[in-house]
């Protein structure tokens, strides 16, 4: 609609992409403020909320009750915000679409599929859930490539391509996409956790997707050219500001839960940003936190398998820490920390090529 204003109104203002960005932002943020209180009083009367798991810490009990399924709002919410403020004829912003609204809809079914059964914990089975997933990324995967969009790889600190990976960037596509909304899904188990790693990542893509937009920063910080990535930025800070929002209730002591339905589109469409910049690899950098929970928990599961023994008290790593004494919002705030940091140095990296 903003766009709009320029194309037919020529109010210049409304084609800057870093206007409609702030207008999504505020839009996205001020609804989501609005609809997470009704969402949670309604969650609360209809007992939406999921099961703990019991061999979680004890303290979690306490968390019991608690409404779920918030990512449905602030999901919403960046949805509307970014309908508004896009320009709607660009393939990147289809792409985006597509990913957010597929995994809000697996994650949906997990969701739901641990409500209704009150005593399962597990929700999709792990074997459906990745196939539904992996069937996702594909989708999308294949569009990028049929579209033309670039199949090189780029790594950090290095200006040049590193290899062209032609039909083999679908399994490396699909690969960052699904990895990152399971990384970000594992990381989801403390209050605001998952929330503000998630805020600080998009906004560290959002500016590798603009300035990889940008001729003349690009130019300067000798970064591949893709043009129309740029509106994408403005679903990202769509989901800064529905983020920001939902932390207002998701922060310690949670009134309410992101959910699988949260959770699971946040992550992938972090892998789609990384993607459409070319920024595959940096991503492990910029999502360093669920990089960390996703690896402590493959090292957990395969010293068990391999040795009978465990190498955390349990995992993922953010249970370790509980189990060895540190308070809850001591772990999150920590947590939190390292994604600053590790943020920071990713976009540092811009300046070191």
């Amino acid at each position: 609609m903003f766009y709009w204003f320029y194309s037919y109104l020529h109010i210049n203002l409304f084609s800057y992409i870093s206007v409609r960005a702030a207008l999504a932002f505020v839009i996205s943020f001020l609804l989501c403020v609005y609809l997470m209180p009704k969402f949670i009083k309604w969650a609360k009367n209809k007992k939406v909320s999921q099961p703990i798991y019991e061999l979680a810490p004890s303290t979690h009990l306490l968390k019991k009750g608690i409404p779920s399924m918030g990512g449905v709002v602030f999901v919403f919410s960046a949805l509307i915000a970014s309908l508004l403020s896009v320009k709607w004829n660009n393939f990147y912003v289809y792409g985006a679409l597509l990913v957010i609204i597929t995994f809000t809809l697996i994650g949906l079914k997990d969701d739901l599929s641990k409500i209704i059964h009150k005593k399962n914990t597990a929700g999709l089975s792990p074997r459906a859930k990745l196939i539904l997933q992996i069937l996702a990324g594909l989708a999308v995967s294949c569009l990028l490539y049929f579209y033309g969009h670039s199949t090189t790889l780029f790594v950090p600190f290095d200006k040049h391509p590193l290899i062209n990976m032609h039909f083999f960037a679908l399994l490396l596509w699909i690969l960052v996409i699904v990895a990152s909304s399971n990384a970000l899904n594992l990381t989801d188990g403390l209050d605001g956790l998952a929330t503000v790693p998630s805020i600080m990542s998009f906004f560290t893509l959002s500016v590798l997707v603009y300035v990889t937009s940008n001729s003349t920063l690009g130019d300067y910080l000798l970064l591949p050219h893709i043009v129309e990535v740029g509106e994408v930025a403005i679903i990202g800070a769509a989901f800064i500001g529905s983020l920001l929002a939902f932390l207002w209730y998701n922060c310690y002591p949670a009134e309410v839960f992101m959910g699988d339905s949260g959770s699971l589109p946040l992550g992938a469409f972090m892998g789609y940003l990384a993607i459409i910049s070319k920024n595959e690899i940096l991503l492990i950098l910029i999502g360093f936190i669920f990089v960390l929970e996703t690896m402590s928990v493959i090292l957990q599961v395969g010293s068990f398998k391999l040795r009978k023994k465990r190498v955390f008290l349990m995992a993922p790593i953010h249970h370790h820490f509980e189990k060895k004494g540190w308070k809850e919002n001591k772990v999150i705030i920590r947590f939190w920390i390292i994604a600053f940091m590790s943020n920071l140095a990713a976009l540092i990296t811009l300046k070191l090529r």
